[in-house]
């Protein structure tokens, strides 16, 4: 995997006994041909979409979601084989399972991901982990701690067309101290919203979780939660956890952080009403002179600059003068190295722009196949914690500095704002009992 062994030397892990699906965690013993039981919790929009590729590695023998109706709904699509529950505590009780998916909005995926490996199990959870930059340092914590597997769905890791680009931007062909131009979405401004009374078939008060407590509005909730900062970062956690992921790899810099951090954007601040960043634009500086500039105003994904040229990489395109002028010997080479970035993974070449099919088809699978394969090998899965928790410290860092409206210096060794006490107060937030983490 990318830069694996220096994950490895940098996050030291205690590897737990492979039990894997060869024995379950009750009495008694499974042959070792047996499909794993696993769990998925968060079984919404893309909660269901990846519990339906862990479905089809392993047994779904049940599923949580505080909104019934989508508990119901997943359950009914696997013919009532699939036990439905309204809280994940009662799920993780089982004795029969070895993995759970975490699809879940942002705010509850540290909680639930904690408690499922401190109960044994390994993880899928989605990206991003992490609400907060302490919560990113818990979570590192504990997968040490325990041994267990936790693959993160950053699935950009398990596009060849990625690696292709990212082994490029290593290789030095485009000069050294590079700038990597992040590309991110700008999402939504709206409000103030009335609150309601919470539908039937929604347990609110759960869904808030570790937040405050708030009056109910469809707009908080499902499929818009990301516009909130109480349950997310928008798309600088959001569409940030896969590009920022990439010029982090293209940089060399997943093993580290950046050293100054300066933003400008807007947020709202409006009653009742969304107030992630948009319109923002981002500058991170790091110790090797390299640079990374984030903001929602530029085609989605990552331009990489040198004095010998600059390329574009993303889910559609890899272009740029450098990659078109490479020769057959050169795209062969190209293609061997992205290989050692993969781990050596069997991955799907898929051409065309039709990339919502492409990764529902292909790549996503195979990034859930790799935490399949992980858990028998107990090897590091494809996105590690580790480095996604890097990825987060940048995203939550820009958001930080536009708060403070001004350059921050940073620690990455100690993973602290330098000379900065306001700002170090900002890398957790209090949590609502009795949804805290017990640490």
């Amino acid at each position: 995997m990318i830069n694996r062994r220096a994950f490895l030397r940098a996050a030291p892990v205690a590897v737990a006994a492979p039990y894997g699906w060869v024995r379950s965690r009750a009495a008694g013993a499974e042959s070792a041909n047996d499909r794993p039981n696993v769990a998925a919790i968060g079984v919404g929009g893309r909660g269901s979409q990846i519990a339906v590729w862990a479905a089809e590695l392993g047994n779904m023998v049940a599923c949580c979601d505080v909104d019934r109706l989508h508990a119901e709904r997943f359950a009914a699509a696997l013919d009532g084989k699939c036990a439905t529950y309204g809280d994940y505590r009662k799920l993780l009780e089982r004795k029969d399972l070895h993995a759970v998916t975490v699809g879940t909005p942002d705010h509850w995926h540290v909680k639930i991901a904690v408690e499922a490996m401190r109960a044994g199990l390994d993880v899928y959870c989605e990206k991003p982990v992490g609400l907060t930059i302490d919560e990113g340092k818990l979570i590192s914590k504990v997968v040490r701690e325990t041994g267990r597997v936790l693959q993160v769905g950053s699935d950009q890791r398990s596009d060849r067309r990625i690696l292709r680009g990212l082994a490029f931007a290593r290789s030095g062909r485009l000069g050294t101290a590079l700038t990597a131009r992040v590309g991110l979405p700008r999402y939504l401004t709206g409000g103030p919203f009335p609150t309601i009374d919470p539908p039937g078939h929604l347990d609110w008060d759960m869904w808030l979780g570790q937040t405050p407590k708030v009056g109910y509005c469809p707009q908080r909730c499902h499929g818009l939660f990301r516009m909130w900062l109480e349950y997310s970062g928008g798309s600088l956690t959001d569409w940030g956890a896969h590009h920022v992921d990439v010029a982090l790899l293209g940089l060399r810099q997943e093993n580290t952080g950046p050293i100054e951090i300066e933003g400008e954007g807007t947020l709202p601040d409006v009653a009742n009403g969304y107030n992630i960043a948009v319109d923002y634009h981002c500058t991170l500086k790091f110790a090797d002179g390299s640079t990374m500039i984030v903001s929602d105003d530029r085609d989605r994904g990552v331009l990489f600059e040198g004095e010998n040229g600059r390329f574009f990489i993303n889910r559609n395109r890899l272009t740029g003068k450098p990659i078109e002028e490479l020769t057959k010997n050169d795209r062969q080479w190209l293609a061997e190295e992205a290989d050692k970035l993969s781990g050596r993974r069997d991955l799907p070449e898929v051409e065309g722009n039709e990339w919502q099919v492409r990764y529902q088809q292909t790549i996503s699978r195979d990034h859930m196949r790799n935490f399949y394969d992980c858990v028998k090998t107990r090897k590091l899965p494809a996105s590690d914690i580790f480095s996604h928790h890097r990825v987060l410290n940048c995203c939550h860092m820009c958001t930080i500095a536009m708060k403070l409206k001004r350059k921050l210096k940073w620690d990455p060794e100690k993973e602290t704002f330098v000379g900065d006490d306001e700002a170090n107060t900002m890398l957790s937030r209090s949590r609502r009992e009795p949804y805290t983490i017990e640490a």
